[in-house]
């Protein structure tokens, strides 16, 4: 640990001195700094000190050292309190002794100490190998969220976690508990509250760091223990002859402890696209957190991820229609506007569209609905909705796009037809202006179609979901709300049976319907053997010619899935 000098305060009272040394004869109290390039702090226990005798100190830890230390090697003794951090100045070994065993030696008695105030700045730093897993425990029943402890102070950590889905409501607001989980089994829990956050999209990983909430002087003694032999294994990491310093205990793997403790982000997902369509997932995930700390949408981040989702649907449109039903552990929010965004371009299509506008579309599709990342969330949950409730909803529109304004590459046009639009409706019925008839877009007029499609499917706290031929009715008994035109050439794109739809056949079998033939007939299934989401213990994939042995499609089944929030 390096520190300036003037980060340090002298301390020359006596008494003041007796009390902070006090400190070091606390089990776990003391540790020793060898005056010597790339040290590393040390355990030594300070067994006695009396005011005018020479302190006794126990180097048993440390007894590679020793020869060195008796030759005169200067060296530094430092512990901390509630103040801060405090060290003596350089002191030298006078004698050591065998006694019972331990390995002890003399110093003389400090006329002079040095106290440092910040203690935040006081950091362990891990290296490569020094694994040590934090678990997260967010409020309510959610499970815990597993991380990798960066370092380690007195008054906080940093701590990476993979992206995952749910991460933004995991790490909100308000104080969390920490549980830090050691190769050697030790576990150590505390508690503490978000100060910074810092994603790494291309790694797909966010680093969070924590401020501790006060403890006791027993807890600030065990902190004090831990960011000690974190700098001591550390050390040993760092010397090409790693015998010459004893492994901490903190760091002597135990089999059972590491699987306990191993990071368990990775997910299995039914298709290898889907995989791929996660990494937008995450992007999105987070971007609702970045949202809620008052942050604006990163203009090249929105780029790249509006030009990721275009690659994956030029490079296989209906594998990427399928995989958008395969992410049911994502939040309802990120699922929904994954769909729509994903449907939205494929129904406009490649041909007589410029490319700048079709990634605008995708862009635009992506974070249509984010805006209720900003909503309390008693108001997504709600059943029914009070007109004072409503209006509050309605907010979510405008609130998104203030947080657009530096994305200057999206044309203004595409932008408000897309965000601006998707809730209008052509009698005037919709949000946030109320407009109607000829002052739609036709953009508009098309994104209140997919939008709508894609909500009624999912469920909400106050109705099932509904299967897409109930849907189909209701946009074409509805022409006064939406465009019948778009509503019909949405029913011949997708067709009767849609890719990522789960429909029952004459004989009872379940399949997912994965792709069509050019008369928007399955042409290939994947069959399953329960009515829930897609996941990686999918059946066998029946084709063409095997599917008439199945015979006709009786009905489309609604999967079972956990009630969400509302999404649209």
């Amino acid at each position: 640990m390096d520190h300036a000098d003037n980060d340090f305060t002298p301390v020359v009272n006596r008494a003041a001195i007796q009390s902070l040394l006090d400190t070091l004869t606390q089990p776990g109290g003391a540790s020793l700094l060898p005056e010597q390039a790339d040290s590393r702090l040390l355990p030594v226990v300070v067994v006695e000190q009396q005011p005018g005798q020479p302190l006794l100190l126990d180097i048993s830890a440390i007894r590679e050292l020793a020869f060195e230390l008796i030759k005169g090697l200067p060296f530094r003794l430092l512990g901390h309190n509630q103040d801060g951090i405090l060290r003596t100045l350089p002191m030298t070994l006078r004698d050591c002794r065998e006694v019972e065993g331990r390995l002890q030696g003399y110093c003389d008695y400090p006329a002079e100490l040095e106290l440092m105030q910040r203690r935040s700045s006081f950091r362990a730093r891990l290296r490569i190998g020094m694994a040590v897993g934090v678990s997260l425990r967010p409020a309510g029943d959610e499970p815990a969220l597993q991380g990798d402890l960066k370092d380690l102070s007195l008054a906080g950590c940093r701590v990476e976690f993979s992206l995952v889905a749910g991460m933004a409501d995991m790490l909100g607001d308000g104080p969390l508990s920490l549980e830090l989980c050691f190769p050697g089994g030790q576990h150590f829990a505390i508690e503490g509250e978000i100060r910074h956050r810092q994603a790494d999209n291309d790694r797909q990983v966010i680093t969070v760091g924590f401020e501790f909430t006060p403890g006791t002087p027993e807890r600030e003694r065990r902190l004090w223990f831990l960011v000690r032999e974190i700098e001591r294994e550390a050390a040993r990491n760092a010397v090409d002859d790693q015998g010459s310093l004893l492994p901490s205990t903190l760091f002597q793997a135990d089999e059972a402890a590491l699987a306990a403790v191993e990071r368990r982000h990775t997910r299995d997902y039914a298709t290898p696209m889907a995989r791929r369509l996660a990494r937008l997932a995450a992007y999105l995930d987070l971007l609702q957190l970045e949202l809620r700390q008052d942050g604006r949408i990163d203009s090249r981040q929105l780029s790249r991820h509006a030009d990721l989702l275009l690659s994956l649907l030029d490079e296989d449109r209906e594998a990427l229609l399928f995989a958008t039903v395969c992410l049911d552990h994502e939040p309802p929010l990120v699922r929904h506007c994954l769909s729509v965004a994903v449907r939205l371009v494929d129904l406009v299509g490649v041909r007589k569209i410029p490319g700048e506008l079709r990634k605008a579309l995708a862009a635009s599709a992506l974070v249509h609905d984010l805006g209720k990342a900003l909503l309390p969330a008693e108001l997504l949950g709600a059943a029914s909705l009070a007109d004072d409730q409503y209006q509050q909803l309605k907010a979510h529109v405008t609130l998104l796009q203030e947080r657009l304004s530096a994305c200057q590459w999206l044309a203004p046009a595409v932008l408000s037809a897309v965000v601006g639009g998707a809730n209008e409706r052509l009698d005037g019925s919709g949000y946030p202006r109320g407009m109607a008839g000829d002052m739609l877009h036709e953009l508009s007029r098309l994104m209140a179609v997919v939008d709508t499609t894609d909500a009624m499917s999912r469920p909400r706290p106050d109705r099932s979901a509904y299967s897409i031929h109930v849907i189909y009715r209701y946009l074409l008994s509805q022409p006064q709300q939406y465009d019948e035109r778009w509503v019909k050439r949405y029913m011949r794109h997708f067709g009767r049976w849609p890719i990522g739809a789960l429909v029952r056949y004459g004989g009872g079998e379940l399949a997912w319907v994965q792709r069509l033939d050019a008369d928007k007939q399955p042409s290939q299934v994947q069959l399953t053997s329960e009515p829930v989401p897609p996941g990686p213990a999918l059946g066998q994939v029946l084709r063409k010619r095997e599917l008439a042995m199945l015979g006709p499609i009786k009905e489309i089944v609604v999967p079972a899935i956990v009630v969400p929030a509302k999404v649209g």
